[in-house]
């Protein structure tokens, strides 16, 4: 076999190697124990334990897409908590579709309207008669009756501090989604807690689609309001929390909580990935970011082996660095089916998926360092 091979191969086996230990598991909460009848007295004593709970959802503008959550949210088993939709000052009948479905919607006047998501949240927060606060964007839905109250009961076994934040499962619909497969582990991956050395490294913040925390803790950090402005909201408000010492507990919300990205197609993909990536990997730490680094390149010489074996015509060469780019495929699979329902035939062509995520990741770059603006949603956002 030419030594090249060689070197290529060993490469992408240690590029392998550091994958594992750069993603090595991501924990999701416990369900609590649903093989009892319903209803159950125990399950219901156990959920009156619960604090009255406030579950605000910032919406501009998403009157096609908030439906799924207010219905998962009224088939819940858990029965006290209120919903509060903060209207952003949306052109489209969202207000109507939300009071439709049993939420409270509130309407911010003046020359708040339209300020943003944080300003929303602020609002909602303000509002909210509970002791415990549940952000959810409106994009996210349930996944079965039993997912609020698991939630809920994993923040309060936790001690009920700081934040618990959930990243959605991804649900897949239409081919160009699974362009997102990339964005979701580094995603994971970017904020340092999931990686063979545990919570070692200091979080970068939370995840921003999903975020319980207490109303004490949450107006002690300053909540939204010290972070308006900031593009990566989610990430900001992590550190506002642990600013004060308050916990930052990140999960995945498989079987609990579920989202859809960007399904107005490949140009609103684009953009919501622009908008975030260049920003937030400034949160990542430099062990973590290096071997994303080494694991992204791993893709491309796991490549380059197979297409230097086939033009040499050396069997073995071609044997073993066909395994490779297999067993890449099955890694990137195994990685990005953690955090979504990815279909295992895409990652047959993982160093696409790889290119179009530099791509992405370059075009962040460049709108963030040199435009200094991203555009979301029809608005121009200075950075």
């Amino acid at each position: 076999m030419p030594a090249s091979n060689i070197i290529n191969l060993t490469i992408g086996l240690a590029a392998i190697g550091v994958g594992f230990l750069m993603f090595k598991s991501l924990p999701r909460p416990e369900p609590q124990n649903r093989s009892l009848p319903k209803p159950d007295p125990e399950l219901r004593q156990q959920s009156d334990e619960l604090p009255f709970l406030s579950v605000i959802i910032p919406a501009r503008n998403e009157s096609a897409r908030i439906t799924p959550l207010l219905e998962s949210l009224n088939e819940q088993n858990l029965q006290s908590f209120e919903v509060l939709v903060v209207d952003d000052d949306s052109s489209d009948n969202t207000a109507e579709v939300a009071e439709g479905l049993g939420a409270k919607v509130l309407q911010r006047k003046g020359d708040r309207q339209g300020a943003g998501k944080s300003a929303a949240c602020w609002y909602g927060a303000n509002q909210a008669k509970g002791e415990w606060l549940l952000f959810l964007d409106a994009d996210t839905c349930f996944t079965n009756p039993e997912g609020l109250q698991d939630l809920l009961f994993s923040y309060k076994e936790n001690g009920a501090k700081g934040i618990l934040a959930l990243q959605p499962f991804h649900t897949v619909r239409k081919l160009y989604e699974n362009l997102s497969a990339i964005f979701n582990i580094i995603v994971i991956v970017g904020m340092n807690g999931f990686t063979a050395w545990g919570d070692r490294f200091r979080t970068a913040g939370s995840f921003g689609p999903c975020i319980l925390t207490s109303k004490g803790d949450y107006f002690l950090s300053g909540g939204h309001k010290k972070i308006e402005g900031a593009l990566m909201d989610d990430l900001a408000l992590g550190e506002a929390f642990l600013d004060k010492n308050l916990p930052v507990r990140c999960l995945g919300g498989k079987g609990i909580i579920s989202f859809r990205m960007y399904p107005e197609g490949f140009r609103s993909l684009v953009e919501g990935w622009c908008k975030s990536f260049a920003i937030g990997s400034k949160s990542t730490h430099p062990l973590v970011m290096g071997m994303t680094v080494i694991w992204i390149a791993g893709s491309f010489i796991s490549l380059s082996a197979l297409i230097s074996a086939i033009a040499s015509a050396e069997t073995n060469a071609m044997i073993m660095s066909g395994l490779l780019y297999m067993v890449y495929a099955f890694q990137t699979g195994l990685f990005a089916r953690r955090s979504g329902d990815f279909p295992w035939f895409i990652f047959l062509f993982h160093p696409a998926l790889f290119l179009f995520f530099i791509g992405v990741y370059g075009y962040s770059s460049f709108r963030v360092n040199v435009l200094h603006t991203v555009i979301w949603k029809g608005r121009k956002i200075n950075v």
